[in-house]
């Protein structure tokens, strides 16, 4: 019999006293206990309703009952590790293979997506005989050691960048190196990552891999100019490396145009390895790595057996399946690009009316809204944007911030998130926003004419 539900106040004391502060808290001045999900929507102790803006994990929606109910009707019959032959591993391989290129032939199921880019990594290692990365200013690919390491977001509050980490700028092109008004920024950041290679070739280093967010999304929710990764590519492939795209974040039919954020990028790109997490489970631990079968060669000839204790198992496998039954029934990747771009142009609209939104950019339902102090200078309005999501979650709608300056708005839903949704979370920052150019006028973007 379920307990009695604990006060908000009670489970607060509890976490402070169990668990370490490195441990946070969404609103860590007032967080929300939240008990409930279904579809795009959270409820907490009360029984509030709070639109989920932010919660790409639940990617078919919280709760979803056809996911729930394979992972219970799985659970019923067997649940056990990968050693055993099953039909639903490969079966589900089979399916995750027809939405990806033909040379991705090779999976590896695992928990998480930091244990797909571990896994990665190793991939990559083993079969160049290399060991250097190359990877994108401010990512973020896991929080294993190994990913630490990568990942300019984490190390640099940590122990710094190691000898065999090369950081290029990030194809960033509204406040990075190349921006809107340059010809051909695809290849001028690709010339970048070609010159930082060719740096690291000059102290005698050699490069196994190329990492990169198919959309860089703790960078900013940054969508790289079309034409990027080919280039990129060809240089990591001439310098002997291959290229991962982590589709960790934005995989799964997000983008609304592609099933996956990668194909963005041209028809004929093809990247060495992908990974997956996240959304794969919808809230379940399930990850997966798909690679070439010349990679997966190559990792087999060391003798070594790849074994991962629950990647792979009945249950994750049948819950992995449903989900890509619930995108195909549901059609959520043509929902997703038609209310990712209804959501755009409001936004746009709300751009021309408030100075503080700075650029509005993203792909589906992946959407990024820089807000900035000055217009000139486009100088991270981090203050604001903390503001503005602190008023959101009074508003009952929960959105968060992210990139460099912390300014970013990022809007990653569920992929349930509806029209109405969309009209009434804009409806919502507008308010906010008019009420900011009235009373809080704390930078110039807020202190408009009025």
């Amino acid at each position: 019999m379920a307990a009695d539900p604990r006060e908000k106040a009670a489970t607060l004391a509890l976490r402070r006293r169990l668990l370490s502060n490195s441990c946070k808290l969404f609103f860590p001045e007032d967080p929300i206990k939240i008990v409930r999900g279904q579809g795009q929507y959270m409820y907490d102790e009360e029984g509030a309703e709070y639109i989920d803006c932010i919660n790409n994990v639940a990617h078919v929606g919280h709760c979803h009952p056809l996911v729930v109910q394979a992972a219970h009707e799985q659970n019923q019959v067997l649940n056990t590790n990968s050693r055993y032959l099953h039909d639903n591993i490969v079966d589900y391989a089979q399916r995750l293979s027809e939405t990806l290129p033909e040379k991705l032939c090779v999976f590896y199921f695992l928990n998480s997506g930091s244990e797909a880019n571990d896994l990665a990594l190793r991939l990559a290692r083993q079969y160049t005989g290399h060991w250097d990365v190359v990877v994108l200013d401010h990512a973020y690919h896991g929080h294993l050691s190994s990913l630490i390491d990568i990942s300019p977001y984490k190390f640099r509050d940590l122990d710094g960048q190691k000898e065999w980490v090369h950081v290029a700028p990030l194809p960033d092109t509204y406040r990075g190196l190349y921006r809107e008004d340059h010809p051909n920024p695809a290849v001028a950041y690709a010339s970048e990552v070609k010159r930082v290679v060719s740096s690291a070739q000059e102290k005698g280093r050699k490069i196994a891999a190329f990492f990169a967010e198919s959309l860089p999304s703790v960078g900013g929710q940054i969508v790289p100019p079309a034409g990027f990764f080919p280039e990129v590519a060809e240089h990591i492939h001439k310098a002997g490396g291959v290229f991962v795209a982590d589709e960790i974040q934005v995989g799964f039919g997000r983008v609304g145009k592609h099933f996956w954020a990668f194909q963005l990028q041209g028809e004929d790109f093809v990247p060495d390895i992908v990974t997956m997490g996240k959304s794969i489970g919808n809230g379940h631990p399930v990850a997966c790595v798909a690679t070439t079968q010349a990679v997966a060669r190559a990792f087999e000839a060391t003798g070594v057996e790849y074994f991962n204790t629950f990647g792979g198992s009945p249950v994750s496998c049948a819950v992995g399946l449903a989900v890509l039954d619930v995108l195909e029934k549901e059609q959520l990747q043509a929902h997703a690009a038609c209310v990712g771009s209804f959501l755009m142009e409001l936004l746009r609209q709300q751009k021309a009316k408030h100075p503080i939104l700075g650029d509005i950019r993203g792909v589906g339902l992946f959407i990024g809204v820089d807000l900035i102090k000055d217009e000139a200078t486009r100088m991270p309005a981090t203050e604001e944007a903390d503001y503005v999501v602190s008023r959101l979650k009074e508003n009952y709608i929960l959105l968060s911030t992210d990139g460099p300056g912390r300014n970013v708005l990022k809007f990653k839903p569920p992929m349930c998130f509806s029209l109405d949704n969309a009209r009434h979370v804009v409806a919502k920052l507008d308010t906010i926003l008019t009420d900011m150019e009235e009373k809080v006028r704390s930078c110039k973007t807020l202190r408009r004419v009025l």
